[in-house]
């Protein structure tokens, strides 16, 4: 089969670009006997993309990874253009790794594309704040579902949230598992970079580690208003919070001026740092050496920073809006999102117990070592199959 699969959000750090690099990367590597095209639009870590891979360049007056915004939107002409090069003929299937890029096609190719989660549909005023950005992206998930001969998620619990919300037969919805990369593990002795010294991060203490983006579904206020009220108590003096990800290029919607705004009033701000985007090789040292991952949001499709924390050892609280309980089981404790409390009681059980958190380290590991990107992959491969047979 020929396989044409819009790459532009390769180069986007995010959950959803990570997601797409992995799983694009294991399926072209172990599906040889497929030719697959990607078509991009920027240059931007195009070494990257698998030498057995047919690259399409689509000029873009913007990289669709940052005008495809929750303040922003794609011209029309951009969208055209990658409309006509999708829609050339010759091609079995045409891949959509994330409706966040797609755009309507003209084809007799059969269409996949994949709907991570209704986080934008349940949580609008707090994921696309304008009125038109709403209105956009409502037409262009309707378009994708249209359009798509198979749709695809990322997990059960998105596929059952995909199913409610747009009245889908959830068997007509498929999964494909995400996993860590497997640079993610535990290592012996990790050792802080000049990098992370530099931030500030401190080299000894209990480490309450965030990693994601800022946006208001993050939940991230309850998080630092939880953290503050530890921090006061001479139990937990040692403690810090270390919140990492991208906040100054941010194409997503943002509250990072509100989250500063009140680690300011609730006079923390000497005891959390903000490390802004830290490249996987950081990334890994950093969840070596944190006590607990905390992932609070109100909803989460799949939590990909909670799999690559429990892989390197690190207990994890996160949101039971989410696959995790299912995905991580013991290796995690699991909380109302909508309750503080819940989220304060279940840190403290985690930085007060070596026993706490040597099961939930050792449930972890043992979890996410049970998931892998070729077997994403796999999925992928058969869903291909089933759709152009059937």
């Amino acid at each position: 089969m020929k396989i044409g699969v819009d790459a532009t959000t390769w180069q986007n750090t995010r959950g959803y670009g990570r997601f797409a690099r992995a799983l694009l990367s294991s399926l072209v590597c172990l599906d040889e006997g497929n030719q697959y095209t990607f078509f991009i639009d920027s240059n931007e870590a195009v070494s990257a993309i698998p030498p057995q891979v047919k690259i399409q360049m689509v000029r873009a007056s913007k990289p669709t990874a940052v005008s495809a915004s929750s303040g922003g939107a794609r011209s029309v002409s951009d969208i055209l253009r990658m409309s006509k090069a999708l829609s050339a003929p010759g091609f079995d299937v045409l891949l959509f790794p994330t409706v966040y890029s797609y755009v309507p096609v003209i084809s007799r190719a059969k269409k996949i594309v994949m709907i991570y989660d209704v986080i934008a549909e349940k949580y609008p005023d707090l994921t696309t704040p304008s009125r038109r950005g709403r209105a956009f992206w409502k037409v262009k998930v309707a378009l994708g579902r249209r359009q798509a001969d198979a749709i695809v998620t990322i997990s059960g619990y998105s596929r059952d949230g995909i199913a409610e919300f747009f009245l889908i037969p959830p068997e007509r919805i498929y999964v494909v598992n995400g996993a860590s990369d497997p640079i993610f593990q535990v290592i012996d002795q990790p050792k802080w970079t000049p990098h992370l010294v530099s931030l500030g991060i401190p080299t000894s203490g209990r480490l309450i580690t965030y990693v994601g983006g800022f946006g208001p579904h993050k939940n991230l206020s309850v998080l630092v208003a939880v953290f503050a009220k530890l921090a006061v108590s001479k139990e937990y003096s040692d403690a810090r919070l270390v919140m990492v990800g991208e906040f100054q290029q941010e194409v997503f919607h943002s509250e990072i001026g509100e989250i500063r705004r009140q680690i300011k009033e609730l006079g923390v701000g000497d005891l959390v740092t903000f490390t802004g985007y830290l490249p996987d090789e950081e990334l890994v040292i950093l969840l070596n050496r944190s006590t607990v991952l905390t992932l609070p949001s109100l909803i989460e499709g799949l939590g990909l920073p909670a799999l690559e924390a429990a892989a390197c050892g690190c207990p994890v609280v996160a949101t039971a809006e989410s696959p995790l309980p299912e995905m991580l089981g013991d290796g995690g404790i699991y909380i109302n999102p909508n309750k503080a409390n819940e989220l304060e009681e279940a840190i403290k059980r985690v930085l007060d117990s070596n026993e706490q958190r040597s099961k939930m380290r050792e449930a972890g590991i043992a979890a996410t070592g049970a998931l892998s990107w070729d077997e994403a992959a796999r999925q992928m491969m058969s869903i291909m199959g089933e759709v152009v047979s059937g």
